[in-house]
């Protein structure tokens, strides 16, 4: 999946600021709005269809951006990327309801988080890569031709053996099939039925809102890490990481290594018994705000003579958030396999919403970028986010399948799915024993 981010251009176009500006946002314009209806399409279409249209439909945008730029400048730009932006938009939550078809209850937390550091990866590899190929021969239009033959060719591996669920999957064997079929609770006509979605519990579940509301808070807090504070240690401390291609890379870096760690760490207790999944979910939620709230704060008092130390701040917030993958970004699979990719929407579409929220409030505060105690209002009120966010999700989060998540949840008024198995009654034994006399 190509990136979002700006390609490095040569100076061959003579874009202002506000240019710019709009061309950096135009992707997140069309992302904010398919993510909402990214759930929907999975169940009518099946997550294999929408995730290879997408990711082709990316790949072509990023074929065609070279010559449209040609064409007709920084508009087309905008136009192409907000095209890239919808396309991309239905990814996460396709991802998330693929997980909750194909992964066992048992392995949905490691199967997870290794998904997501895929993403780091990617963003690992864009940020050395695209810089060598623009150094190259190819120069900058070699990115996007690059990043268009490898989504190309992954539509391809995705066409051939990808599949919306293990029972028309042709290259897995029977008992592997059965594994993991018969540790998925759903009823007989389960993969050829749409399951009504039901909004209202949805809305009123708090489990959910919890969630809801602490990874808007989570998206809030990694803008502001990767976006403003490069900007605070370039006005403050007078330092242009992003024309170090090794100072750029290093929290991806980071975060990528440490979505190991912190895989590695929740398989060990889970597997040990020494926390359950929603234990884990709440620790490793609390590691990554809270430290990254501390270093925020720190990084606010840092003066000229400190960059080194600005740079490992910054690198150990970045490394620490990633544990708010395991934290809660899978916790959708836990309240809901059925109503996942529709879980995903709704919380995709919000958090979007903060990556636009984000730069805008640190706007308004910052007015002159070399001063730092304008920045450390910014930095101070992330923070807070950060911490309060966190609290109600451990108040009120859980890593527990929701009653709402039954087949039958809106056809029943007590639906037999959502309940647990239980003993016959003596009244009912008793009608029972009477139907039989009676056909006898």
């Amino acid at each position: 999946m190509p990136s979002p981010r700006t390609p490095i251009f040569r100076q061959e176009y003579d874009w202002n600021a506000a240019e710019k500006s709009y061309i950096i946002s135009s992707f997140f314009w069309g992302y904010l709005i398919t993510q909402f209806m990214g759930g929907y399409l999975c169940k009518l279409f099946g997550v294999k269809r929408v995730m290879i249209w997408a990711t082709f439909c990316s790949g072509v945008c990023s074929a065609v951006t070279p010559p449209l730029i040609n064409w007709s400048g920084w508009g087309a730009y905008c136009g192409i990327r907000v095209i890239m932006g919808c396309a991309q938009g239905v990814i996460f939550p396709s991802m998330h309801q693929h997980l909750a078809r194909w992964s066992p209850p048992e392995e949905r937390n490691r199967l997870g988080a290794l998904t997501y550091t895929g993403i780091e990866f990617g963003n690992v590899l864009s940020m050395f890569g695209s810089g060598m190929i623009a150094r190259s021969p190819m120069g900058w239009p070699g990115i996007s031709y690059i990043s268009a033959a490898v989504v190309f060719a992954c539509c391809i591996l995705w066409f051939i053996f990808g599949s919306n669920n293990a029972t028309e999957s042709r290259f897995i064997g029977e008992a592997e099939r059965n594994y993991i079929e018969s540790s998925l609770q759903h009823g007989e006509n389960y993969y050829k039925a749409i399951i009504p979605i039901p909004w209202r519990a949805i809305w009123t579940s708090v489990p959910f809102l919890a969630l809801l509301a602490t990874r808007c808070a989570a998206i809030y807090g990694i803008s502001t890490l990767q976006a403003e504070i490069p900007a605070y240690m370039n006005g403050v401390l007078q330092m242009d990481i992003k024309e170090n291609a090794l100072f750029s890379a290093l929290p991806f870096v980071a975060s990528w290594t440490m979505a190991y760690i912190f895989l590695i760490a929740s398989d060990i207790l889970l597997k040990k018994k020494w926390l359950s999944l929603t234990a884990i979910r709440k620790t490793f939620n609390s590691l990554a705000f809270w430290i990254s709230a501390a270093t925020l704060i720190g990084i606010g008092f840092l003066d000229m003579e400190q960059k080194s130390l600005a740079i490992v701040l910054m690198t150990l917030s970045v490394g620490i958030h990633s544990g708010a993958t395991i934290g809660s970004s899978i916790n959708t699979i836990d309240l809901s396999a059925n109503h996942a990719s529709i879980l995903m929407g709704i919380i995709q579409t919000a958090s979007t919403g903060m990556s636009i929220i984000t730069p805008l409030i640190a706007g308004a505060i910052v007015t002159n970028k070399g001063d730092r105690s304008q920045w450390q209002i910014v930095f101070i009120i992330t923070a807070v986010i950060f911490i309060v966010f966190n609290c109600i999700y451990v108040a009120f989060g859980k890593a527990v399948t929701q009653p709402w998540d039954a087949e039958d949840f809106l056809l029943d008024s007590q639906p037999k799915l959502a309940r647990p198995p239980s003993k016959t009654t003596k009244l009912e034994k008793l009608e029972e024993n009477k139907a039989i006399s009676n056909n006898s």
